[in-house]
């Protein structure tokens, strides 16, 4: 699982509001379908796909594919399609928009501009665009590189090519927590309502400056709870300690590298799962990470997953935060939420902390305009996080939240954890 964290990915990208001026009154823009849009529906021997060049291999009537942008405001805008057609003579394909149908005809191997219509759009949001086939004469519907926009309205889409990967991923959206100084322990407790369990998502509980920990939804029959701890600058490795029962450990690339551990673990949408994180230096110049994993369903067993001793590192908790993240990029269409809630902090010498505010910030898909269907704060008492699903009411980022203070610690013997 490639990912990526607030702290270390800064990646430069062009603004997403760029436009080539058009008609008067209107900018005409090239929303791409290589970073804007998704195959949402397709039979299992489907063979389209979204590749750098936009939709291919478009076989099959039954396969749907969604292009998405954002208008800022209300307004009209004409919509047009990039298009050329290979492998057939003639096509006919159909653009769905707000319920409407457009049928067009393609023809020619010649990349095109075949116009759509004028759509109205009442409100400022995301506007969907859904292609599919009616008939073609020989194998393909065609080649679509890029849905034509043309409007006075702002428009927001993703448009940094270097980047379209990430952006088909959406936006991952954080909570930093500040902890007392000399935390050891951080404690959090996370909620995933029913449906909000798409596959692809993490949920994040207890992140720190050299890992995480939470649970993520790997495929239709896995889940995992997933702890990993970065490698020390310059390279020194970070080694393993201990592990629970069933715990899988071994090392991961990609954004870095370092120690992973997890435990494949079917938990339930709608339950509560408790988290415990540990950092302790050793007293030789390194520091013991510990995590720990509680399930409702588990009779309220606590659970080793695993320690991981990161060498030349003498720390306790420092940038404590949660976050919320798809790492399938096929899958950046689909919306996804979680809920955090009674956030504790322990120190050195026992005393527990209540956690109560959080700042709330995004990745640089969010904060570069490039998706802008994310969310954050406080509802029903704790904190939520929310991404994809192409939403129209973003909340800001680079804001604080209070949610309202329990004032109860967890219930927890740290001396009586498993080791």
């Amino acid at each position: 699982m490639k990912r990526r964290s607030f702290m270390l990915r800064t990646l430069a990208v062009l603004a997403a509001t760029a436009a080539v001026p058009g008609a008067a009154g209107a900018a005409d823009y090239r929303v791409a379908l290589a970073g804007n849009a998704f195959v949402t529906q397709a039979p299992a021997n489907a063979t389209e796909e979204i590749n750098d060049n936009g939709l291919a291999n478009w076989t099959s009537p039954a396969t749907v594919t969604s292009i998405w942008f954002r208008m800022d405001a209300a307004g009209s805008a004409a919509l047009a399609l990039d298009a050329r057609l290979a492998g057939s003579s003639t096509s006919r394909v159909r653009a769905t928009v707000a319920g409407k149908d457009y049928d067009l005809t393609l023809s020619g191997a010649d990349a095109k501009t075949y116009p759509i219509g004028t759509i109205a759009v009442a409100a400022p949001g995301y506007v969907r665009v859904d292609l599919k086939g009616v008939n073609k004469d020989g194998g393909y519907f065609g080649d679509v590189s890029a849905l034509r926009v043309s409007t006075d309205a702002p428009l927001h889409y993703a448009n940094d090519a270097e980047n379209y990967y990430w952006s088909r991923r959406g936006p991952s959206v954080h909570l930093g927590y500040r902890v007392p100084a000399n935390t050891e322990y951080f404690y959090n407790e996370v909620t995933v309502a029913p449906g909000q369990d798409k596959i692809g998502s993490y949920f994040m509980a207890n992140g720190f400056n050299a890992g995480y920990l939470g649970i993520q939804v790997n495929g239709a029959h896995e889940r995992r709870v997933l702890f990993s701890v970065w490698d020390a600058p310059g390279g020194a490795k970070t080694t393993l300690v201990s592990k629970g029962p069933e715990v899988v450990d071994n090392g991961f690339g990609g954004e870095g590298t370092g120690g992973q551990s997890y435990l494949v673990y079917n938990w339930i949408a709608g339950h509560t799962y408790r988290f415990l994180m540990r950092a302790r230096p050793d007293g030789a110049g390194n520091t013991d990470f510990s995590a720990w994993f509680q399930a409702p369903e588990g009779g309220g067993k606590w659970r080793l997953i695993a320690t991981w001793k990161r060498p030349q590192t003498t720390t306790y908790q420092v940038g404590v935060y949660s976050f919320l993240e798809n790492f399938i990029d096929t899958n950046g269409y689909l919306g996804r939420s979680v809920r955090f809630g009674n956030q504790w902090a322990r120190d050195t010498a026992g005393k527990w902390t209540e956690i109560a505010t959080a700042r709330f910030t995004g990745d640089a898909t969010a904060a570069n305009g490039q998706r802008m269907d994310y969310a954050g704060g406080v509802d029903g008492g704790q904190f939520y996080l929310r991404n994809g699903g192409f939403f129209a009411d973003y909340v800001n980022i680079n804001q604080t939240f209070t949610r309202p203070a329990t004032g109860t610690p967890p219930a927890v013997d740290v001396n009586s954890l498993p080791q």
